[in-house]
């Protein structure tokens, strides 16, 4: 735990001076695995005893393994742009990239697409980005790099195919001999075919039930959606 995370805020605390000027206030680092999700910022998600709120950036381990390290940490800097735009900008509602956003992305080198190719449409509800080669994220990453720098712990049930694996000095023949399956499914996924949903009426305690993809439940009490997850 301490060696991923001090890792992790080792490369936040360097964006952060070399990109924004030392301008974003701390955050929450967090691991989580939204599927067919990079990382996602979530303002103010987390709070103290004494009533201090922080924001959250979360990184999907599932791709560390599928993806190299320079590119992990495009998706938090990523991030870190919507943490800017949050506490100096005006923010698209919910999770929408708008222009503001996808402009401070550009001038820090890292190009807005829906498609992940240049040429993609840079706003909606679901942009990620290309690396601009040479451009200002990758030079600071190439100096993060030089250092004794890495993200020591990758997820073993790799969240894409083998012939999309891009371990930086690691080939596929080496990541399976550390145990790690491309493609894999981690054993405690549910492969049932059912899905899950969840609803909290009034002040009762929520409420699950499983059952095939695609239902539309509703509670009979308060007439809401059951929510999927």
């Amino acid at each position: 735990t301490q060696q991923t995370y001090t890792e992790l805020q080792q490369a936040y605390s360097q964006f952060n001076r070399a990109l924004f000027q030392d301008a974003l206030p701390p955050c929450l680092i967090t691991l989580q695995r939204h599927k067919k999700t990079l990382g996602y910022f979530s303002p103010e998600r987390f709070v103290n005893r004494s009533g201090t709120r922080t924001d959250e950036i979360a990184l999907n381990p599932a791709y560390f393994a599928t993806r190299s390290i320079k590119e992990v940490l495009s998706t938090l800097v990523h991030e870190m742009c919507h943490g800017w735009q949050q506490h100096f900008g005006k923010p698209g509602r919910g999770r929408y990239h708008n222009k503001e956003w996808g402009q401070k992305m550009e001038s820090m080198g890292l190009l807005p697409t829906d498609t992940g190719k240049p040429g993609g449409k840079t706003t909606g509800d679901k942009i990620t980005h290309c690396i601009v080669p040479g451009g200002t994220f990758e030079q600071v990453a190439d100096q993060l790099l030089t250092q004794t720098y890495c993200i020591s712990w990758v997820d073993r049930f790799a969240d894409a195919p083998a012939d999309k694996i891009s371990v930086e000095g690691v080939d596929s023949d080496e990541l399976a001999t550390m145990g790690i399956q491309l493609g894999g499914t981690d054993p405690m996924t549910n492969n049932s075919n059912r899905a899950k949903y969840s609803h909290i009426c009034s002040d009762r305690k929520p409420v699950s039930v499983w059952g095939k993809p695609g239902l539309e439940l509703a509670c009979v009490t308060c007439g809401c959606a059951y929510e999927r997850h």
